[in-house]
């Protein structure tokens, strides 16, 4: 202890008053640690704050069911088969078509509500009995135009029925280019999205060359 502080020291004993050595820089030292914690935790704070604006700016999975064009890779479905992807929260099912089964499909047009496409649920350029670019691949959304459910498929070939779709809620039944039967409470056929192939093997749902 300096004899400054020491002749302080002996007058605060004095008077009574208890000794607090280099006060004013205790107090520097506190305003300091303060000041670096808080700039910390603001630290933390925009750190949290800016997450929120990073994933904004990326396509969200709401903006893509808003509409924007699907990718669907087709080359695995086996002929006989379908794939089921989602298209603007719809579920899209793309169907592989055996011959026997496209062959099948001019079998039953009496028995068909629109066999000749008259409503516009499909692009001009599926404007034929397949309703499709490609015979062998029925692209369609799985969306019973009646009240919305999302029919099952049934491929087992009978004597009167040549393979498609029955919907569980209602009745309706669909042939498997989703073309409606007569006496389905469904009104229409069920709606093929515009679409283009960019490869053999890879579709582009939501988008055709003329609207690209």
């Amino acid at each position: 202890m300096s004899d400054k502080q020491n002749d302080q020291h002996k007058a605060d004993t004095q008077t009574g008053a208890s000794y607090q050595p280099n006060l004013s820089a205790q107090v520097n030292l506190e305003k300091r640690n303060f000041l670096i914690a808080t700039s910390a935790v603001g630290a933390i704070g925009c750190a949290v704050v800016a997450v929120p604006f990073v994933k904004s700016m990326t396509p969200s999975e709401r903006a893509k069911a808003a509409g924007a064009p699907v990718e669907v890779d087709i080359s695995k479905i086996a002929p006989g088969d379908m794939m089921v992807s989602e298209y603007r929260g719809q579920p899209l099912w793309v169907i592989h078509r055996t011959d026997e089964q496209i062959a099948s499909l001019g079998n039953h047009n009496a028995q068909l509500i629109d066999p000749d496409l008259d409503v516009p649920q499909q692009p001009e350029y599926c404007k034929n009995k397949e309703r499709a670019i490609n015979p062998k691949y029925a692209v369609m959304l799985g969306t019973c135009t009646h009240l919305g459910c999302s029919p099952g498929q049934n491929f087992t070939v009978t004597p009167d029925w040549n393979g498609g779709f029955i919907c569980a809620c209602h009745g309706s039944k669909f042939d498997l280019s989703g073309r409606v039967f007569k006496g389905s409470p469904a009104p229409t056929n069920l709606v093929v999205p515009k679409h283009q192939y960019l490869t053999e093997t890879t579709l582009l749902i939501g988008e055709d060359k003329e609207s690209a």
